[in-house]
């Protein structure tokens, strides 16, 4: 296996902007990094269970997956739309309120089955880097655990970020509203035209 190659792609994939990552951002920023821990749980959750199933169906979901892509991309754009729009009007409420039902750990492991992005990342990492070499049951599960954990890492990072800077992010809440929205729209429209 190219092990550099991989490790690029994984890097690269996983910690560019993405919805996981800008919704862990702003979760962090209006929650607390506690709150938002169980979202990212949730996304490493749901990633692993992408993982695995991208790993065993791997050949089938090779046939089936262009039947189905143009589908997926229109549902994964259309909630990227509806988060970003949601992030918009989002009132400057007090963080102390209730948490967010879309902050938990069940949503989170919800987006990893709409998120594209996240999928695309598996089949092509598995079926590039991991089949072609590896496909063993062990070393199915033990690549879908670190592929899961490094899209928990980077949603984890993303979230620290929006808690380090929760302050200064706080005092230009708007801005960085309609800056999020507008990154998941960028995200949305690129998975439409990609």
């Amino acid at each position: 296996m190219p092990l550099l190659s991989f490790l690029l792609y994984i890097f690269v994939t996983s910690f560019t902007p993405g919805p996981n990552n800008i919704m862990a951002m702003l979760f962090a920023n209006k929650y607390g990094l506690r709150k938002t821990t169980k979202f990212c749980l949730g996304v490493g959750a749901g990633f692993l269970i992408v993982m695995l199933l991208c790993s065993y169906f791997n050949l089938l979901l090779k046939n089936f997956i262009p039947k189905i892509e143009f589908y997926m991309r229109i549902l994964g754009a259309i909630y990227m739309m509806y988060l970003a729009i949601k992030i918009i009007s989002s009132k400057n409420n007090d963080k102390n309120n209730d948490e967010d039902k879309n902050s938990s750990f069940f949503m989170g492991m919800l987006l990893q089955f709409i998120n594209p992005k996240g999928i695309l990342y598996g089949i092509t990492a598995i079926a590039t880097f991991i089949l072609p070499y590896h496909d063993s049951n062990f070393s199915l599960i033990m690549y879908s655990l670190f592929l899961a954990f490094v899209g928990f890492v980077s949603t984890f990072c993303w979230s620290l970020f929006g808690s380090v800077f929760q302050k200064f992010l706080s005092k230009y809440r708007r801005q960085f509203n309609v800056i999020m929205a507008l990154l998941l729209m960028y995200s949305a429209v690129s998975i439409l035209i990609k």
